[in-house]
């Protein structure tokens, strides 16, 4: 088989996911559409994956590719180095997918003979660690120029996401220089050039309560910092903004830094909020934090009357009304 014979690479990265691996396996192999290879990269796992992933191989659609532990953004490269697919679609192996989901999306990416869509994405649904629905919100979705959005709050679950073989040679891959939030990088240099669509129904089951993120909070945010500046000052990201959605941006990203840095950490905690109300002066959740802080009970009184200065007024129109947290995956 060569890339042109075939639609869609499916790319599985999988670390120490051997209990959850057949399930998202099973989830594609129930796809109404067909025409798809499934490249599962496993970064190196002690578990039970191996022994997992054996009975799949006789599919000659299933190929299985293993590596030293390098961290995911390797990984995931590593599936896409193999695939030969004009799309690609990611799914964690913690994720399901619904029957239909394919062949939604590769509908949406056929009706666009100029190719200006790069990703096509989907709502998503809630499962806990046993696989039982939850009963979750999910981000709203857009469609179209998603730049300024997505930049302010990313909103698309990376298991639901599809993207043009085409525009991955253009923009690049994941980076390896950064463990987390490697989609959010992603996602803001597809927008500089692409448009996104989305089908507007939940075909990506996230799995969630099975992880423990806090440990790794410091190290994310950290992350975060360095695709937003490299965004804004590396790619261009500054021309194409308004500057209050990078100050909002920027203040929100400050107190995500101060939150991980905890106000057992006093000093950093304050630093970080300062730094926040230097972007916006009057951003809500700044002062909010500082009017719950540990500060003595007549300074909190006098914060807690400012933050009622709600900064709607100036929030821009299409920003998504939930809090910035970046993907892990």
């Amino acid at each position: 088989m060569n890339r042109s014979t075939i639609s869609v690479s499916v790319v599985i990265a999988t670390y120490n996911y051997g209990r959850y691996l057949a399930s998202a396996i099973d989830s594609v192999l129930a796809q109404t559409f067909q025409d798809y290879e499934v490249i599962v990269v496993d970064d190196g796992s002690t578990d039970q994956t191996y022994e997992v992933i054996q009975p799949y191989l006789d599919d000659p659609r299933i190929r299985y590719l293993r590596n030293e532990h390098l961290g995911q953004p390797r990984t995931k490269n590593a599936g896409i180095k193999a695939s030969r697919g004009g799309y690609v679609a990611f799914l964690d192996a913690d994720d399901r997918w619904l029957p239909s989901k394919l062949e939604k999306q590769v509908f949406l990416f056929e009706k666009d003979p100029s190719c200006r869509i790069g990703v096509v994405y989907s709502r998503r649904g809630w499962i806990d660690e046993l696989g039982s629905p939850i009963d979750r919100g999910d981000r709203t979705p857009l469609r179209g120029d998603v730049l300024a959005p997505l930049f302010y709050r990313p909103f698309i679950c990376f298991s639901s996401s599809m993207v043009r073989r085409s525009v991955l040679d253009e923009v690049g891959l994941f980076d390896e220089t950064t463990q987390y939030s490697i989609d959010y990088d992603l996602w803001l240099r597809i927008a500089l050039k692409y448009q996104f669509d989305f089908v507007d129904e939940p075909l990506t089951l996230y799995r969630t309560g099975h992880a423990n993120m806090s440990s790794r909070q410091h190290e994310r945010v950290w992350c975060v910092r360095k695709i937003i500046y490299r965004f804004l000052d590396e790619y261009g990201g500054r021309a194409r903004l308004d500057p209050a959605l990078i100050r909002m941006t920027l203040a929100e990203h400050c107190c995500d830094v101060a939150f991980a840095a905890g106000a057992g950490r006093p000093r950093v905690w304050l630093g970080w909020l300062a730094r926040a109300l230097g972007h916006r002066p009057w951003h809500a959740q700044a002062w909010r934090a500082l009017a719950t802080g540990w500060w003595p009970e007549s300074v909190k009184a006098t914060l807690k009357g400012r933050k009622g200065r709600s900064d709607r007024n100036d929030r821009p129109v299409s920003a998504v009304d939930e809090p910035l947290r970046m993907s892990v995956h």
